[in-house]
């Protein structure tokens, strides 16, 4: 046992458990993507992260668009903290676009970032 041993404030045990952590979600920001003959999009986007997220779903919602149905849903992704995170980028998990509508940092411990974000309405 170290007596008089204290542990800093950067390394102690944090609230956030990795196994609330549970989706693997790509980070992604619109630009330089490329076609699978290597030719630049024109509406690109690029991966630049592989993050594990936690997903809440708060609510959905349905309505008629020009004679079709359209559905889409508010969620809260929290990630692990970022300081290049921004309301510019988008998570993409299975076939789900989530568009960034806010960036809420933990900024007493700098644990987790939420994103609040809003899916079904485009592709961001």
């Amino acid at each position: 046992m170290l007596i008089g041993f204290s542990i800093p404030t950067a390394f102690r045990w944090c609230d956030m458990r990795a196994g609330k952590l549970n989706r693997r979600v790509s980070l992604q920001k619109r630009g330089a993507a490329r076609d699978t003959a290597g030719q630049p999009l024109v509406d690109g986007w690029t991966e630049i992260a592989r993050l594990w997220a936690n997903i809440r779903y708060l609510n959905g919602r349905e309505y008629a668009t020009s004679d079709t149905k359209v559905s889409g849903a508010t969620a809260s992704i929290r990630v692990r903290y970022r300081a290049d995170l921004d309301a510019t980028l988008r998570i993409v998990y299975r076939d789900a676009v989530f568009n960034i509508l806010a960036v809420l940092p933990d900024e007493q411990d700098r644990d987790h970032v939420d994103l609040a974000c809003n899916t079904g309405v485009n592709d961001g």
